[in-house]
Formats: C-alpha cells, sequence, structure tokens
C-alpha cells in the first residue's frame, strides 16, 4: 500500500451520538487559503441494522424541510431477485423517519442504485436499475416522476403509504453509431495518455481495452447495462445531467435532457481505467467535471474528466493527485459559497473510514480532508454516500453503514446533517 501522501491524519473518531466537531488537516507553512471546521449536528439510522442487505442510499429535501431518503434492500444484491427500493420520511419536526415503504419493485427482478432527484420546478425524480438476468450488464434503467412534489410532499402518499407517481417510463439507451469508433479512439488516447498503447500494455489492460473495442460494435451490448449511482445534477442553462456507467465497459458516460425529463440523449463515453459511477460539479465558466470511483488498477484515486459542453463531450479521465479512493462510490457537490465538497471513502484500501475533502478553486485541487467517520480496518464500512445541499454550509447526507461483529454483519441507511464552516 502506497503511503498517504497527506499524513499525518487526524485521530480516529468513533461513533458518533452528539454534535461532533472536527477541525481540518493543518495546512503547510505560508498557505494562506481559508480552513473549514466541520461539525456534525445531527446523525440517527434512518431503521434499525438488520443482516439484510441495505445499500445505495440518495436524499432530497422538499420546501417544507421534509427529507425524502431511498436505498435498495433485499437478501443481496443483483443475484438476489426479491431486492426492491425503499423509501422513508422525515417531517419538519417528527424526530424519527416514518417506516420504510416501497418506492419501486419489480416482482422477480432486483432493483438497484435509486437516485432521487428535485428539479428546479419542484418535480421528483427516481431512477433506479432493474437487472434483468441478475448481472450488472442486463441493468435496464427506469424514471418515475412525481410533479410538483417538493410543494406537498404530506400528500404524496396514500393511506397505505404508497406514493404517487405521475410518470413511469423505462429509460433506453442508445448511444448510436459514433460510439463504437469513439470507445475505439478514446481507449487509444488513454493508452498514450499512460504513454503506452493497446498492443504494448500489460496483458490485463491490454485485454480490457481489446474487448471493449469488440463490444462497443455491437448494438444490444452497447444498449444494455448502462445505470447511474450519483443523483442528477441541474447544469446553469437548465439541462438535467445524469451520470452513466458501465460495469461491461467498465467505463462511464452521462445522459442529458434540456426538457425536463422528457427527452434524453446519451453522451460520448468517459473512458478512462474503470472510471465507473460520476458524480459532477460545474464551474462558474460552464465546465463541467465528472468526479468518479476507480475500479481501474492502483494508484487508487478519484478520477476526474471534464466537459466544456455541458456533458455532451469529455476529456480522458485521469487520477486527482489529492483524492485517494479505493474502489467505492464519491458524491461531488458545490456550496453557496463555492466551495466544492468531494465526499469518499479517503483510503487506498477499505471504507472504513468516510471523509469530506474541501476544494477553494473549483475541484483544482482540494486541500482540506476531514472525517466524517472512521472505524479500525475491519470494523465498519461507511460508503456509498449521497448528498445535497441543506442551505447555507450545510449537507444532507446519507450513506450505507454496515458494521462487523464476530458472526454478522449489521446494515442500515445513516443520515447526518453536517455543516462546513469556514474559518
Amino acid at each position: 500500500m502506497r503511503p498517504d501522501p497527506r499524513s499525518p491524519r487526524l485521530a480516529v473518531i468513533g461513533i458518533i451520538t452528539t454534535i461532533t466537531t472536527i477541525a481540518a488537516i493543518t495546512s503547510p507553512p505560508g498557505f494562506t487559503q481559508p480552513r473549514t471546521q466541520l461539525s456534525i449536528l445531527e446523525t440517527q439510522d434512518i431503521f434499525p441494522a438488520e443482516t439484510w442487505h441495505n445499500h445505495g442510499s440518495s436524499v432530497v429535501e422538499a420546501a417544507d424541510g421534509t427529507l425524502l431518503a431511498c436505498w435498495y434492500h433485499g437478501s443481496g444484491e443483483r443475484k438476489a431477485d426479491d431486492v426492491a427500493v425503499l423509501g422513508a420520511l422525515k417531517r419538519p419536526g417528527h424526530a424519527d423517519w416514518s417506516a420504510p415503504f416501497v418506492l419501486a419493485d419489480t416482482p422477480g427482478f432486483p432493483e438497484a442504485n435509486p437516485m432521487l432527484f428535485v428539479d428546479e420546478d419542484g418535480n421528483l425524480h427516481l431512477y433506479y436499475a432493474t437487472i434483468q438476468a441478475n448481472t450488472w450488464e442486463s441493468a435496464l434503467m427506469k424514471i418515475k416522476v412525481a410533479k410538483e412534489w417538493t410543494r406537498s410532499p404530506s400528500n404524496w402518499l396514500d393511506d397505505s403509504d404508497s406514493p404517487r407517481w405521475d410518470q413511469t417510463a423505462v429509460l433506453h439507451m442508445k448511444p448510436g453509431e459514433r460510439f463504437a469508433p469513439l470507445v475505439d479512439s478514446r481507449t487509444r488516447a488513454y493508452f498514450a495518455s499512460l504513454d503506452q498503447s493497446i498492443e504494448t500494455a500489460p496483458e490485463r489492460s491490454r485485454g480490457w481495452a481489446e474487448r471493449n473495442i469488440e463490444m462497443a460494435k455491437d448494438k444490444l451490448t452497447r444498449r444494455l447495462g448502462w445505470f447511474g449511482r450519483s443523483r442528477p445534477t441541474q447544469l446553469q442553462d437548465g439541462r438535467i445531467l445524469l451520470g452513466l456507467y458501465s460495469d461491461g465497459f467498465s467505463f462511464g458516460a452521462a445522459t442529458f435532457s434540456d426538457d425536463g425529463g422528457e427527452t434524453w440523449s446519451f453522451s460520448e463515453p468517459i473512458v478512462g481505467g474503470g472510471a465507473v459511477q460520476p458524480s459532477f460539479a460545474q464551474r462558474r465558466d460552464g465546465t463541467v467535471v465528472a468526479f468518479m470511483r476507480d475500479n481501474g488498477p492502483a494508484p487508487k484515486r478519484v478520477l476526474v474528466a471534464e466537459s466544456p459542453d455541458g456533458g455532451d463531450t469529455w476529456s480522458i479521465a485521469r487520477d486527482h493527485p489529492d483524492l485517494l479512493e479505493s474502489g467505492t462510490g464519491v458524491e461531488a457537490l458545490v456550496l453557496p459559497d463555492g466551495r466544492w465538497v468531494v465526499i469518499h471513502n479517503d483510503l487506498e484500501r477499505g471504507r472504513y473510514r468516510l471523509s469530506a475533502s474541501i476544494s477553494h478553486d473549483e475541484g483544482r485541487t482540494f486541500t482540506e480532508h476531514l472525517p466524517i467517520e472512521e472505524a479500525a480496518e475491519g470494523e465498519g464500512r461507511f460508503h456509498y454516500p449521497a448528498a445535497v445541499p441543506a442551505g447555507g454550509d450545510r449537507i444532507h447526507l446519507t450513506y450505507s453503514h454496515h458494521t462487523q461483529s464476530a458472526d454478522e454483519q449489521a446494515k442500515t441507511i445513516r443520515y447526518a446533517l453536517l455543516e462546513l464552516a469556514a474559518e
């Protein structure tokens, strides 16, 4: 394991039960950027921990302060046909979350990776994947929409706690004929960025590249297996940008809508060594930056790519030198004061520390790394974060909270309200 370039680390923090304040890691001598103080104002498990699998959460807030969280739940993941998307509400003034209720369930098929999003008109979107043949490569994206949900979330559920959806559809992916030549040229450009070629690359890397180039030529293969992990982003011009990835190709892409989600277009592929599950942030000049999970070889870093045109075309993915990443989900968001936050497992191996990394220059560098929750290696997994702004310097956060006892895991979704005060 490579040494952490940001050592020394802060001391380990234990299970959070009260408001916790954590100072940022000390900056180098002469460094004058603002420092951030992280306070955990609230933390709560949405439901009691259990042995069944609970993972892949998302969270949104309505205009009246109601919180809606969702996750997938079942006896396993893609290979278990009983997996459904569950949700829970926390209403203003209530101490606890509601009992979980079903948001999406295709009988006999597993669901995965739900993502919640509220657009500028107050409509609630739920994106999720139905797994057709118990492999990630058989994922089929779906969408549900509740019109003007944020204005009346209390009326969204009927007497049986069933949500009212105004629209349900399959989100078909159609990369088009340009996809195959783009995969070929971008894959070669990726290897060139590493001073390599496909022909001279190590056997495993060469096999990945050659397989992708061949798969991209098949129409069905390039249309199936795309799904998301991080919530969509609404760009400055109103475009809805949803990150996608394929475990078959082991790289990312995006789909975008310029009419509020009625129609969708597929972007160029975001090619890199295992660059998957993109989460987006947009700079003031309009550039979109994708922060991605690293499913490729060491060194393990958050992978980044940039788009100058709202997510249609992309640069080759590259390692971000400041952001460690152990092959797990990442979440990016922008605070009102312009600071960028990436929440990730700030490790090269394992999921036992979840941290918030802070950038003061729109993602070019990250100079502060603040642990949110941490345990000894092997005793906890705090991963797959989902976050939305909560006003000012506050963030609503949910994440998978899995702890290990002697003989079994206990799994829940944990909610936390963070405050990132700039000193």
